[in-house]
């Protein structure tokens, strides 16, 4: 199987390939297995009981996961290669690892390793995406007993006392406040640290022209990832992305060490700037650190503490710190939540009803708009776009053009590192694309050239002229959203917080009106 024939660094450092006799001696003789998930590397969150039992560690490499969908090239780089130094490290910590390898789906390879030593009694922890929960499940229906199901410990909130709450009115800082409250961060003596809550409107500027953006060192692939990268490239070339470096952590160690650097040397501006866009700056004062919580390397209780500690000590201004926070202990669990009590219907989420497929430049980056063609150049090549980019530039485009948001949400999934359906589809379906009808999102995320130009100095390179509202060199986002706003002003005029547009709308002249929907008309029936 490829797999085994890429593994072979890898085997040879957790001493299980073929399965030697010692491993074999003890799985007859040991009782209990813990499946571990990729999407689970951290035994922290695993109850301290069931480890001090040694118990049997299993890894699976699931080739249908990996071609469910044409992942991104260095996303299934990350993933496997994460796992199997999470493997090793196990290992070296005394575990017992048993490393399956499947062409078909996780469960799949837990059946044949279940059915051939009945004697053994499997944990795991509930899986984050729906898919791998639905095949646990169908496991524990086939073995019973044998199969026992943890909660899943890698976030903060409670799902059982959020889930009823998500519906049309219950919003992100509600429940903000209340994780605030639950676990003491930012507080002092019940009220929130410098008397608001949030400092949104200090984490709007434009980036300065002659501002330094510290980098973020570039992890040279070891051997192991070395393995991954060879395997990829070999067997699974057809998938999205450029391979033409792999710079990311693949280990906890190294994941805590871009932590610490973040809050020693970004953190600090991370909340005037997190919503600025420079072309050529794909990370710009962003953590980047999504992708290890994703995976477990890094827990998020411990990267907010990071960044309380770094306010206290005065390393870092309130505006960031609360605003980074937020972005996690907020936003981060309150998707969540949204998952969780969504699924599965929310999956085919079409507000609109917009039918369009997603333009070919999302593949290839081959546009004259300069947002576009930078953002998804940043996504071919590193699986990495900040949010505003994700938001204001992809998002917002798509839904322009009347893309099917279910296309958006695939391509989400499959482009970037740090996503997995349960942190991606809420973003797309209920943030950016209003597709959920207004449960998650307040309104629809749509925005002229005006905001791009305002964050960002895409503008002032591009072919189109961001200050003509139509015509040939018109920049196009100008004319979409006018064109969007009158056909969709039901969804405006009953928003009070986006109605204003609509007015805005209507007292254009009759000739405006025309050339928007000329326009807009036009460059949607084109694009392709």
């Amino acid at each position: 199987m490829i797999m085994i024939e890429n593994a072979r660094e890898f085997l040879s450092q957790i001493e299980n390939y073929p399965i030697a006799s010692r491993l074999e001696k003890q799985i007859a003789n040991g009782n209990r297995a813990l499946f571990i998930l990729h999407d689970q590397l951290n035994l922290a969150v695993f109850p301290r009981e069931l480890l001090d039992c040694k118990p049997i560690l299993i890894f699976v490499e699931s080739l249908a996961y990996a071609i469910a969908i044409p992942h991104h090239k260095q996303k299934l780089v990350y993933m496997l290669s994460a796992q199997r130094h999470f493997a090793i490290s196990c290992h070296q910590k005394g575990f017992s690892i048993v490393s399956l390898f499947t062409e078909g789906a996780y469960a799949d390879a837990l059946e044949e390793f279940l059915t051939r030593y009945p004697h053994i009694e499997l944990t795991y922890m509930q899986p984050s995406e729906w898919n791998t929960r639905s095949q646990m499940a169908k496991l524990a229906n086939i073995f019973g007993k044998r199969i026992k199901a943890l909660p899943n410990q890698f976030f903060i909130a409670d799902i059982e006392k959020f889930k009823p709450k998500i519906k049309k009115g219950y919003r992100l800082e509600t429940f903000y406040r209340e994780l605030r409250k639950q676990t003491g961060y930012l507080m002092q003596e019940g009220k929130p640290i410098g008397g608001n809550w949030n400092y949104d409107k200090e984490n709007r500027k434009a980036l300065p022209k002659q501002i330094i953006v510290p980098e973020i060192p570039e992890i040279k692939p070891d051997l192991i990832t070395q393995e991954v990268i060879a395997l990829v490239q070999k067997y699974l070339p057809h998938t999205f992305g450029k391979l033409d470096k792999f710079i990311y952590a693949v280990t906890r160690d190294r994941a805590l060490e871009l932590a610490q650097l973040f809050v020693e040397t970004r953190l600090s501006r991370f909340g005037a700037y997190e919503d600025a866009i420079k072309v050529g700056e794909p990370f710009l004062f962003h953590s980047v650190l999504s992708i290890y919580l994703n995976n477990g390397l890094l827990l998020p209780r411990e990267i907010c503490e990071m960044a309380i500690a770094a306010y206290e000590k005065e390393l870092a201004p309130l505006n960031s710190v609360e605003g980074f926070v937020r972005q996690i202990l907020g936003w981060r669990e309150y998707i969540r939540v949204y998952y969780e009590a969504k699924m599965p219907d929310v999956r085919e989420s079409n507000y609109f009803g917009f039918d369009n497929n997603l333009p070919q430049l999302y593949w290839d980056a081959n546009t004259d708009l300069l947002c576009l063609k930078d953002a998804i150049t940043q996504v071919l090549n590193y699986g990495y776009s900040h949010h505003i980019q994700r938001l204001m530039v992809l998002s917002n485009f798509s839904n322009l053009v009347n893309t099917d948001p279910r296309h958006l949400n695939h391509w989400f999934w499959l482009a970037y590192v740090d996503a997995y359906e349960w942190v991606e589809l809420p973003n797309v379906l209920g943030m950016s694309t209003f597709a959920d009808g207004g449960i998650l999102a307040s309104k629809p995320y749509v925005s002229a050239g005006n905001y791009i130009n305002k964050m960002s100095n895409c503008c002032a390179q591009c072919k189109y002229n961001v200050k003509e509202k139509t015509g040939e060199t018109a920049c196009p986002f100008n004319y979409l959203y006018w064109h969007f706003v009158d056909k969709h002003r039901e969804s405006f005029t009953d928003n009070g917080r986006v109605s204003l547009m609509v007015n805005a709308y209507d007292k254009k002249t009759e000739n405006e009106k025309q050339e928007i929907h000329l326009f807009a008309t036009k460059f949607i029936n084109e694009i392709k």
